[in-house]
């Protein structure tokens, strides 16, 4: 019988001999090399000693001898501290800038994450005097142009021309963090707003940036902030001018050591994730100059070096009673319970909630909610006031809430990467944390072979006591009756609220178009 072939996946060459991370060991602050005073002092403040070799290593190719001479790939562990590894150098380098302007984008496929980055900037930039903005669509596009534009300021009794005014517009912050829908909505109607003088692009969570296209964001952005030398590039003016109106970049051309053909100053690119693509086609996209890729180990898939991973194997019919035990085995333990959908999510959270007294506090956390209940959810459990959090895997990505102790699969992972990424909710920073999943038996083989992806096919069993499951039998009979009536009270108020929508925009169409 022939031997099936594993399927070929081409490395490009650069990728086949990184810098190992794992190589390279905690460094007190006193002990960083060029580390700006300011940034030590800033960094204490916030309970930070010494820097992660994630760190340690990014700081060396950038403030060290590499000085950001070539775009950097990071494929690092979640909660190894890479957020932080592109933060401090940027803020060190921007430190000696003399005029406020925009230098630094920071694009995240999420509100929340692209929240808690802003976050890490804000608690660091100030020490030096640079400011942070953030273009999310948390607030409404007029209050982020007040943040983010500089207004001049008009003495009154005077004429003014409107477009004398258009080219005093200047940029209020040095560094923004934005995702992909709001960036593409200044860069298409914010006057003032402009990437012209972009140095630092860092593109966060890289793999679910490339993947999924967001009014392609990444080719307007590269676009913009190459140079527009008309020998060179003769379509250029013209194709930023019916694009984005009087939106110009306006780079200088000449040529550097080592960027011969580039544009000067060249933007560098930082890109990051757990699980980055080695896809060719992918990585193209991204225009790297000579990229550098930093990992660690010789895994391409890496779990925190802390985390314990285990398998419970439920009957199918009652998963949810294996869930409720293993929550009460876990009491109050901060806790992400994560599931298929965001529908699922929604079902399981209710269900758990009208179990009658789990004397835990359990939260919903997904896309169907809106910003602001996220936001309080999300505070609350960081505070202790929710112990679980029941999540999709939207909300994965990046996330940081400190003291997660337990994450628990409800639905398997469909692939490694996923399990990646729920996975490092826990075990970051060098801490201790748990990854329960739970499993039908049919699903065992196809996990364990989906484990092995990561060198991790031996994961133990974890048992639930069948007295426990026993024990909550009537609870279950009880919440399920109650879950298929809350359930048909939503659906009903969706069909009401539907058919109110629908009889008002019939009755606001002009009477020549009314059937």
């Amino acid at each position: 019988m022939e031997e099936v072939k594993k399927k070929s996946v081409p490395i490009l060459p650069w990728m086949r001999s990184p810098i190992d991370v794992s190589l390279f060991e905690d460094c007190p602050l006193s002990l960083v090399p060029c580390l700006d005073p300011r940034l030590e002092v800033a960094l204490e403040k916030m309970g930070i000693s010494s820097l992660f070799p994630v760190q340690v290593a990014v700081w060396q190719e950038t403030i060290g001898p590499g000085a950001f001479e070539r775009d950097l790939c990071i494929n690092s562990p979640t909660g190894s501290g890479k957020t932080l590894a592109y933060a401090l150098p940027i803020v060190q380098m921007l430190s000696t800038r003399a005029v406020k302007c925009l230098r630094a984008l920071v694009v995240l496929p999420t509100r929340d994450l692209a929240v808690q980055v802003k976050d890490v900037f804000a608690a660091i930039a100030p020490a030096v005097g640079l400011s942070v903005g953030l273009a999310v669509g948390q607030s409404s596009i007029a209050d982020e142009i007040s943040d983010l534009i500089k207004r001049p300021k008009l003495e009154a009794g005077i004429c003014y021309d409107p477009e004398d005014l258009a080219y005093e517009l200047q940029s209020s912050v040095d560094i923004l963090v934005a995702t992909p829908g709001r960036l593409m909505d200044h860069i298409n109607s914010t006057k003032g707003f402009t990437l012209e003088h972009l140095h630092y692009l860092v593109v966060d969570e890289t793999d679910r940036l490339l993947r999924e296209a967001y009014q392609s964001w990444l080719p307007t952005v590269l676009q913009l902030t190459q140079s527009n030398d008309e020998s060179l590039f003769p379509y250029a003016d013209s194709f930023l001018s019916s694009t984005f109106g009087s939106l110009k970049t306006i780079r200088r051309f000449g040529v550097e050591r080592g960027f011969k053909g580039k544009s000067y100053p060249r933007l560098v690119k930082m890109v990051l994730s757990a699980t980055l693509t080695q896809d060719p086609s992918k990585l193209a996209q991204l225009s790297l100059h000579h990229p550098l890729l930093m990992t660690t180990g010789k895994r391409r898939y890496q779990l925190p070096e802390k985390l314990e991973s285990y398998k419970l194997i439920c009957d199918s019919n009652v998963r949810p009673l294996y869930l409720v035990a293993l929550l009460q085995e876990l009491g109050e333990e901060k806790c992400i319970v994560f599931t298929s959908s965001t529908e699922s999510t929604h079902r399981l959270c209710t269900l758990l909630n009208l179990f009658g007294d789990l004397s835990i506090k359990i939260k919903e956390y997904s896309g169907l909610q809106r910003q602001s209940v996220r936001s309080k959810t999300l505070k609350a459990f960081r505070e202790g006031k929710v112990q679980v959090l029941v999540s999709s895997d939207a909300m994965t990505r990046g996330m940081d809430v400190e003291g997660v102790r337990n994450v628990i699969n409800y639905d398997m992972p469909p692939y490694i990467k996923t399990y990646i990424h729920r996975a490092g909710r826990t075990a970051r920073a060098g801490q201790a944390g748990r990854c329960f999943t739970l499993l039908h038996k049919h699903e065992v083989k196809r996990f364990k072979k989906m484990l092995g992806k990561a060198d991790n096919d031996s994961v133990p069993h974890y048992s639930v006591p069948s007295s426990s499951i026993e024990s909550l039998h009537a609870a279950y009979s009880s919440a399920l009756g109650k879950l298929k009536e809350t359930v048909e009270s939503e659906a009903s108020r969706k069909r009401k609220i539907g058919s109110k929508f629908s009889r008002l925009s019939k009755s606001k169409k002009p009477d020549h178009q009314k059937g």
